[in-house]
């Protein structure tokens, strides 16, 4: 599973002409599940976006958590993120999970992000959207549940910071 999480000052996301989410100060997240992907991928990417410090503190040193700012979460499904662009000049979609393996995956992780006390609101899966976005900082990480890969932040599944 993969995500790019970007800190914002507002995003919202649409659908045709109609606004379906927005929020405020919070996280953008875009997310993306792979083939062989399931809720353990899920749990530790959900655990990892609640937990991580980066909104700044008094002192202007990235310390709080989105709960800590009482910031909100929208999630984005993105399955592009599992684009492989190495060869040729068209990506290759072969790693990302079929639609309703996928589907299940990032429901999952919506839910249990709202259990880790995030709100949340969400974009409409496979739909074609338009998403907005103040990013606040910049602040953008990339995060992969597998491999132990967390760029920005260290760690993988099962290892804790």
């Amino acid at each position: 599973m993969k995500a790019v999480l970007q800190r914002v000052s507002s995003a919202s996301v649409r659908v045709g002409d109609e606004y379906e989410a927005a929020i405020g100060r919070g996280l953008l997240i875009l997310l993306g599940v792979a083939e062989g992907d399931g809720a353990d991928d899920a749990r530790w990417l959900a655990e990892k976006c609640a937990g991580l410090r980066v909104f700044n503190d008094a002192d202007g040193k990235m310390n709080l958590s989105v709960d800590a700012v009482n910031g909100e979460a929208l999630v984005v499904s993105q399955f592009t993120l599992l684009g492989d662009c190495e060869r040729g000049r068209r990506p290759s979609f072969t790693r990302a999970a079929q639609p309703a393996e996928a589907e299940s995956l990032y429901s999952l992780f919506c839910d249990l992000l709202r259990s880790a006390g995030v709100p949340v609101k969400t974009g409409v899966f496979a739909a074609m959207m338009r998403v907005s976005l103040i990013n606040d900082g910049p602040v953008t990480l990339l995060i992969d549940s597998r491999g132990g890969e967390v760029r920005g932040t260290g760690g993988g599944p099962g290892v804790r910071e």
